[in-house]
């Protein structure tokens, strides 16, 4: 393709096979390297809260965009796919720079192990997919659990969950806004009220903020 506009891609249907890695895995894949990665989503949120509360049927982790090819060589070896759409394509596609997602998949067995999402930057400050005008320093953004895995501050993986709404966001949100701070909590309630204007959860998070 010359227009740099992707092709389409191969349909990934509602059955793609995963065998989620857990994070130690992927700290223990990337450890010694340079790489600043973390985790994201569902899990980033359970390590936040010290303890696994669900099942997660997937893995998501995220680096900055030019970090990238550090990934690949960290799991040479594993093949990836860039997603979106429910579709799926190599990475020399141009879809590459339209999806953010890239799934790690065993070349032996075709399961999936990974997702991870390549996250706009500037140097050292994350910027929000979302809304460019939203960002925050990586020092900020990533904090660690007492072994060392890092992941995203609970704020922002909020931020990110609100747009689906599903049985496990909202009950990530129950059981997450009670620990957030009142720095965090504000942090999510202006995020939301940018991107998401009349979320149910700016009221709920300006009740919870009364009964601190």
């Amino acid at each position: 393709m010359d227009d740099g506009h992707s092709s389409t891609g191969e349909p990934l249907g509602d059955d793609a096979p995963w065998e989620p890695w857990r994070p130690e895995e992927v700290a223990s894949r990337f450890a010694g390297l340079t790489l600043r990665w973390y985790v994201v989503a569902g899990w980033a949120l359970d390590l936040f809260r010290g303890e696994q509360t669900r099942e997660h049927e997937d893995l998501e982790i995220a680096v900055a965009s030019a970090d990238f090819p550090m990934v690949q060589e960290a799991l040479k070896g594993l093949e990836f796919d860039v997603v979106g759409s429910g579709e799926r394509w190599h990475l020399d596609d141009p879809a590459f720079d339209e999806h953010f997602q890239t799934w790690v998949r065993d070349p032996a067995t075709g399961v999936y192990h990974l997702d991870v999402f390549r996250d706009p930057h500037d140097g050292d400050t994350w910027i929000c997919r979302r809304d460019h005008s939203i960002r925050m320093p990586y020092d900020d953004l990533v904090s660690f659990t007492p072994s060392g895995i890092p992941f995203m501050a609970p704020e922002v993986a909020l931020l990110f969950k609100a747009k689906h709404m599903r049985v496990k966001d909202q009950a990530d949100f129950d059981g997450v806004v009670p620990l957030l701070s009142d720095e965090q909590a504000a942090w999510l309630r202006d995020g939301l009220l940018r991107i998401h204007p009349g979320h149910p959860w700016i009221p709920a998070l300006q009740e919870a903020s009364r009964h601190r």
